[in-house]
């Protein structure tokens, strides 16, 4: 086997004069922030490729050969991870500096080997800068059980505010904090609490079995990284029902088609029980987007928030998820039975602030007439 590349080692041919290394891409990153700049892509027969402000950007370089494609991926691709690779032709796995962590998904194309990276600060910003509409974070923060879900595509912040969330527990709360990530993204201190962070694949064979252990283990508070199936969302309602305070994500636009989503992953015989198991243990439900500003300087997050009050609670046991909508537009108060809203508010509010520009808006409403209501309504307000 050759030798492992190192990260500052100059490989990829920028211009006839300037060769860069995995280093110089990857302090790309801290130069410019990871709220502008959250991903780069290389892959063969294409220049490095950013994510700026949720558009794909090209280095005016030339195309990555072979060569300098795995020159580049292995100086940061572990060497067990790399055999990984070899034999499954893909992996995930992560990378850590003096001040950023990295997210790495490496997996063969058409064209050869391509990596996504995604760049993480190395520790979660405070909640407080996260951008929730209301204070509904104070309210997920002093929860003692329940589910609380993130929600949203790749790349909408999902780990970001999960991991704010989870740290501030962790600052004011003495607790028992267990996670389980594929991979581990943010690096989480025990302060007031007692943090165990474990990676699917190399600590523990699967979620499945790493919620099985976890509920032996003592934790006051669960992060499953994902409900990826059936079995995984199995054992996270249980862990949920059974008096621990859980967060995880799944990959949903909306209130009302992540309900159906969990409810879908059941046979229609076991969807009533698995109806009524959900209605018992969610908390709060948090879709979020990343939306560019107004003033090109990055995104802001737009949220859509459900809190599972008793009347939340009868509808998805009744199966009447088409009327949550109405729900989120008229509990809307900032109180702690209350605090809920759409995301064609959320979007509305941001519109009003000056954050995003109104066409902005309507491209990332779910709803674009509800979003026309909404900032009508918003703007006769004081």
């Amino acid at each position: 086997m050759s030798a492992r590349p190192a990260i500052d080692a100059p490989v990829y041919q920028l211009t006839p004069e300037r060769r860069l290394s995995m280093k110089d891409l990857l302090d790309y990153f801290a130069r410019h922030g990871t709220l502008r700049v959250s991903d780069l892509h290389l892959k063969v027969g294409s220049p490095p490729v950013y994510r700026v402000d949720g558009n794909l950007q090209r280095l005016k370089g030339a195309p990555l050969d072979a060569a300098a494609m795995e020159a580049l991926v292995r100086s940061i691709v572990a060497e067990g991870d790399w055999e990984r690779l070899a034999a499954g032709r893909s992996v995930d796995s992560s990378h850590i500096t003096e001040t950023m962590q990295f997210r790495l998904s490496t997996f063969y194309d058409n064209d050869g080997l391509a990596c996504a990276v995604r760049a993480l600060d190395d520790s979660p910003i405070p909640v407080e800068q996260i951008g929730f509409p209301n204070d509904v974070w104070k309210d997920v923060v002093t929860r003692q059980h329940g589910l609380v879900l993130l929600t949203g595509i790749t790349g909408a912040g999902k780990s970001t505010t999960i991991a704010s969330l989870i740290m501030r527990i962790a600052e004011t709360t003495p607790c028992r904090i267990i996670t389980l990530e594929d991979p581990i993204e943010y690096r989480l201190r025990s302060k007031a609490a007692l943090i165990s962070q474990r990676e699917v694949g190399r600590d523990v064979p699967s979620y499945e079995r790493g919620l099985r252990d976890c509920l032996r283990e003592d934790p006051d508070v669960i992060f499953v990284g994902e409900m990826r199936d059936r079995e995984s969302t199995s054992w996270t309602l249980t862990a949920a029902e059974t008096g621990h305070l859980v967060f995880s994500t799944l990959h949903t636009r909306d209130v009302r088609g992540t309900i159906t989503r969990i409810l879908d992953m059941y046979p229609p015989t076991q969807q009533d029980e698995i109806a009524s198991q959900l209605s018992l243990g969610l908390s709060h439900i948090i879709c979020q987007k990343l939306v560019p500003r107004s003033d090109g300087q990055g995104r802001v997050v737009a949220m859509e928030i459900l809190n599972n009050t008793y009347g939340v609670q009868n509808l998805i046991r009744l199966g009447k998820v088409e009327q949550i909508y109405s729900i989120l537009q008229s509990r809307t108060k900032n109180t702690p039975d209350e605090r809920m809203i759409t995301l064609e508010r959320s979007l509305a509010l941001l519109v009003k602030q000056g954050l995003v520009a109104p066409l902005e808006a309507e491209k990332w409403a779910n709803h674009p007439q509800a979003l026309v209501d909404e900032m009508q309504r918003v703007q006769e307000m004081r």
